[in-house]
């Protein structure tokens, strides 16, 4: 009974993080790669991970054997199977924080990745996290998310909440606020907080489906899942209604991958400039 109520009242990526599911990225494990080529992983970066979940992705990160690995997450949930896949690495660390608050100093990431999360936001913090990400990230170093987006074709989200119907329905099976932008107002988004867009990339969203499941998780996880969804009825029932949902807005739906890129900023000239002009003033 206790586990019946949970599995009732759990938010969606928890609920399936508990039956064993660890790609937990709407264009799943493909996309997730695709992104870190783009991003140009490598031996020298120092990584920060906003929302590492149960660490599917900092796993993939630290097979770079990076310069460091920060992840930041406030959230208890995942946290036993992410300090697993720490525990055998030395520079990592995770920080109890907000993505929009990390307290890590200015310019010290190369790196900045968040999958998954940015589409749970609100516009406001949306843009407190991206503006997080580019403060810590060092001039040259890269952002890249991996997100929930709507498709071209489907109806525009209300700005004021950035949630249209689809969102609304999404979210009554996820148990938690989904807030898809289009592939063009995620790339906005970004450029606001000063990055520059150097790559994108999509999948289809198919979360759920049993391919995506198999190619995710691999034929004995896809299988461990199935068992577990098997003896857990309300887990079971609440897993099918968010595949009728993701279906059934099918064609709104899509996920995407960005990664851009925070510039020099060129005003080191401009400065000396201004400076000397002001001198001459005096």
């Amino acid at each position: 009974m206790a586990e019946a109520e949970a599995d009732h009242k759990l938010q969606g990526h928890w609920l399936l993080a508990s039956l064993g599911k660890r790609v937990l990225r709407p264009g799943g494990l493909g996309l997730t790669r695709r992104l870190l080529s783009a991003a140009a992983l490598g031996g020298n970066d120092r990584i920060v991970e906003f929302g590492p979940g149960v660490g599917k992705t900092a796993a993939l990160l630290l097979e770079a054997h990076p310069a460091s690995y920060v992840g930041v997450d406030p959230n208890p949930e995942g946290r036993r199977q992410l300090e697993a896949v720490l525990a055998w690495h030395s520079n990592v660390q995770i920080v109890v924080a907000d993505a929009a608050e990390t307290g890590l100093p200015d310019g010290s990431a190369d790196l900045v990745l968040g999958e998954a999360m940015l589409t749970m936001c609100g516009p406001e913090d949306k843009a407190a996290i991206v503006g997080e990400a580019a403060r810590i990230l060092a001039p040259g170093g890269r952002y890249a998310i991996h997100e929930l987006a709507l498709t071209d074709t489907a109806p525009d989200p209300e700005p004021s909440t950035d949630r249209g119907e689809t969102g609304r329905a999404i979210s009554r099976e996820i148990k938690v606020g989904a807030r898809p932008l289009k592939i063009q107002a995620w790339k906005k988004l970004l450029e606001n907080a000063g990055l520059t867009v150097e790559w994108s990339g999509t999948a289809p969203m198919h979360l759920l489906e049993p391919s995506r499941l198999v190619a995710d998780e691999g034929i004995c996880g896809a299988a461990r899942f199935a068992w577990r969804l098997m003896h857990r009825p309300e887990a079971r029932k609440r897993v099918f209604a968010m595949r009728r949902s993701f279906r059934a807005h099918g064609d709104d739906l899509i996920a995407v991958a960005i990664v851009a890129r925070k510039v020099q900023v060129k005003a080191e000239a401009g400065d000396t400039a201004g400076d000397a002009a002001a001198a001459r003033r005096e």
